[in-house]
């Protein structure tokens, strides 16, 4: 991420972010389950809450994999903060694809695995939001 001068009004930069873009085929999930775990622990969540997350991570994917275009990108944005994790992932959309609805069994295990989980769609990209908080944050 570009670091903007101390005096910049336009710095208003988060922290800690990081992207990663990955074609959008399920052979490259790995790479973001792996971040998303190298993340969690980061913040100490648990053994149990980073498998969660790997696990909501995968699923997101999944969703946004079934209505990406061939040949398509897939970001993974992860937000870092004291208190959560907050990961976006975005993909273009084929022909107004929509996501399963919020009561899917794709949804539940969303909502169950990353606690806060919520979705933008437009006609050009999909974006599924996940976020989990700390349980002690220090």
């Amino acid at each position: 991420m570009t670091q903007l001068a101390p005096g910049d009004a336009a710095a208003t930069r988060k922290d800690d972010v990081v992207v990663l873009v990955v074609p959008a085929d399920g052979s490259y999930l790995a790479v973001l389950r792996t971040a998303t775990a190298g993340l969690a622990a980061r913040l100490q969540f648990t053994l149990d809450e980073i498998e969660d997350l790997r696990i909501a991570v995968d699923e997101a994917c999944a969703m946004l994999l079934a209505v990406a275009p061939t040949g398509a990108d897939l970001t993974c944005e992860f937000e870092v903060t004291p208190e959560a994790l907050a990961i976006n992932v975005t993909a273009p959309v084929k022909d107004s694809a929509a996501l399963p609805g919020g009561q899917s069994f794709s949804w539940q295990v969303l909502t169950a695995l990353a606690g806060t989980v919520s979705t933008e769609t437009t006609d050009e990209q999909a974006t599924i939001r996940l976020v989990k908080n700390r349980t002690n944050p220090t």
